[in-house]
């Protein structure tokens, strides 16, 4: 026994225990690694059943054993994102593309989160890095260089319009693709371009209701109200309740005077579904349209309702005013122009705040408040040309104040510029000149 006590220690051999067969170690190994490959087709089995909370718990478990596993991270972020769980996806992708940067999939994941998110500049980042990994498959580096071009169509159109082609040069032309380069030839102002796009995405999908509007905003920006009202109305047809196309045309149909056509439109559209009533487009629009056909009344309360819902809209209150000044509810309008001119950074334009502030100065006037009036012009004056309207308010408030220099003033200068298109007021104006020159 000490003899083999003394080879033992010799040979490092154990006592009392027999010696393993050669490469147990490595079938060992062998085992876990299918045990965790079996974990991992069973969580995967889930994410294609659509369990995604299952398969974010077994995905968990999986990256606490195999923290430096792309695929596994990877796969924990889809889940976690499709289970609502964004700010787990996101960390999820990142140590996924830490892992692996080759990796083009969470790249793409994680560049759509952002760009939803809003976080744009990182979103650009992480799309374009995908778009360049060479070594990734077409299809989806295509599909990052068109989530690039969907995220630059407004801001970089010229950007977007390569990163399309690209695309398009990857996994050849889709009919999304047709549609897109339509929107940004369009975006550009290049009209006969982007007729013919949209054509030739109409010829691959006749219903395509966006291919439609595109093609029918493009031939009303080219004047060819008829063709694009030909469009549209058999659109209709087919989609009586689509609020694209209902409202495009309804807006051809105002723009062509023909605004009791498209009041039957918008009312159906609004009454056939709860959402379509609350939506503040579709009122406005079809508040503008009672205007125009003079239900001013009507025009009056949808104002009013979304004005409850936006107290500070100044555009809105600027609509209303000049509904209230129609009715001949001058003090009421008053009230109302007078809030939206004192919010000017309200206006998308500082020229449409100098239009209410003009606004504000007829109905002024026409509720005997010629100082308010005259300090409303004032600061229309200072954004917008002088104008026959204006200097005519101008005058007369001058007069009421009895103001009869500068009365004198501004009604010459209204009747040098109105030259015979505002007859009543031009002869007013002319009567008014003689008796004030009498009073001097």
């Amino acid at each position: 026994m000490r003899r083999l006590l003394a080879v033992c220690l010799v040979l490092g051999c154990s006592v009392g225990r027999a010696q393993l067969p050669t490469g147990t170690h490595e079938a060992d190994d062998t085992s876990r690694e299918d045990a965790v490959n079996a974990r991992i087709r069973d969580a995967e089995t889930d994410l294609e059943k659509q369990d995604y909370k299952g398969a974010t718990v077994k995905l968990k478990a999986l990256a606490v054993d195999r923290p430096k596993d792309a695929r596994v991270l990877y796969d924990l972020g889809y889940a976690e994102e499709r289970d609502g769980d964004e700010t787990g996806a996101v960390a999820a992708y990142a140590g996924a593309i830490a892992v692996d940067p080759a990796m083009g999939e969470p790249r793409v994941a994680l560049g759509l989160m952002d760009a939803r998110a809003g976080r744009m500049e990182k979103a650009h980042e992480e799309l374009l890095g995908a778009a360049n990994l060479t070594a990734e498959a077409p299809v989806l580096r295509g599909r990052a260089l068109r989530a690039l071009a969907s995220m630059d169509e407004t801001s970089h159109p010229d950007a977007a319009r390569e990163e399309l082609l690209a695309a398009v040069k990857l996994t050849g032309e889709t009919p999304e693709d047709v549609l897109m380069g339509a929107d940004l030839a369009a975006a550009a102002g290049d009209d006969a371009d982007a007729e013919a796009a949209y054509r030739r995405a109409l010829a691959v999908e006749p219903e395509n209701v966006d291919a439609v509007a595109g093609l029918a905003r493009v031939l009303v920006r080219q004047k060819k109200m008829g063709e694009a009202e030909t469009l549209l109305a058999t659109a209709l047809k087919s989609h009586p309740d689509d609020p694209r196309v209902v409202s495009q045309l309804a807006v051809l149909y105002a723009a062509e005077d023909k605004a009791a056509l498209a009041i039957p439109l918008i009312e159906k559209l609004r009454a056939s579904r709860a959402a379509f009533a609350a939506d503040a487009g579709l009122t406005a629009m079809l508040a503008h349209l009672y205007e125009l056909v003079g239900k001013n009344a009507e025009a009056e309360a949808l104002y009013r309702t979304l004005i409850a819902g936006s107290p500070d809209d100044a555009s809105l209150l600027d609509d209303l005013g000049g509904v209230l000044v129609k009715e001949m509810k001058y003090a009421d309008a008053e009230v109302v122009l007078t809030k939206a001119v004192t919010m000017r950074d309200g206006f998308a334009d500082p020229k449409d705040w100098g239009a209410a502030a003009e606004h504000l100065a007829y109905a002024a006037s026409k509720n005997g408040q010629p100082k308010v009036a005259l300090q409303a012009l004032e600061e229309r004056n200072t954004v917008l040309p002088n104008s026959a309207a204006a200097l005519y308010l101008e005058a007369i408030s001058h007069d009421a104040l009895h103001e009869t220099k500068a009365a004198i003033v501004a009604y010459k200068a209204f009747l040098a510029m109105a030259a015979g298109k505002f007859t009543d007021e031009e002869f007013k104006a002319r009567h008014r000149l003689v008796a004030l020159e009498h009073e001097k």
